[in-house]
């Protein structure tokens, strides 16, 4: 499963691209970020972020796109700008018919490290020694999106099969009552 990882940001949203399956080796196909001047209107942030994110999809053709679920922050300006990064994420991988996947942060650092509270150097560190890299990628952003990546690629067949037995359930349940 190749799968592309986004931590959304207006100034900068993280990129990482892993391909593997659970329980194997993972190899990384990529990592960066996307920037925008801080000083640019808003609407030309978000086209650079989407411009970016495009290049990466066509560069890397994943398979699915694990963004980052937007949580509560204190600063609703910081909140906006991801939220807003993030439907971009996902808007650019509809567009393509590729699938979304939307991981929260202590998801992301519990698959990765073991603990959902990981610091983010804990949560660096882990994705250098999943991925065999040298030195942790930087920025954070960077780091955080490989996280993504890996903790897609890790959940995803467990969440698959729980959707199919919902869906089973759900068959069955609407077939008794109709019998």
């Amino acid at each position: 499963m190749r799968v592309m990882g986004v931590d959304p940001g207006l100034t900068r949203c993280g990129v990482g691209v892993v391909e593997g399956v659970a329980g194997r080796p993972l190899t990384m196909l990529g990592v960066g970020v996307v920037r925008t001047p801080v000083d640019a209107d808003l609407s030309h942030r978000l086209l650079a972020v989407e411009q970016g994110l495009e290049q990466w999809l066509d560069e890397h053709r994943p398979e699915c796109v694990a963004v980052e679920r937007v949580f509560s922050q204190h600063n609703v300006r910081t909140v906006m700008g991801t939220a807003q990064a993030s439907a971009v994420a996902m808007l650019c991988a509809a567009r393509r018919g590729i699938p979304v996947a939307l991981h929260t942060p202590s998801e992301v650092k519990a698959a990765v490290t073991g603990s959902g509270r990981a610091e983010k150097a804990q949560v660096g560190a882990m994705v250098t020694r999943l991925l065999r890299l040298s030195a942790p990628p930087r920025p954070a952003d960077a780091a955080d999106a490989l996280a993504l990546a890996i903790c897609h690629i890790w959940r995803a067949p467990a969440q698959n099969r729980l959707q199919q037995a919902v869906a089973r359930h759900t068959v069955n349940a609407t077939k008794g009552r109709t019998a």
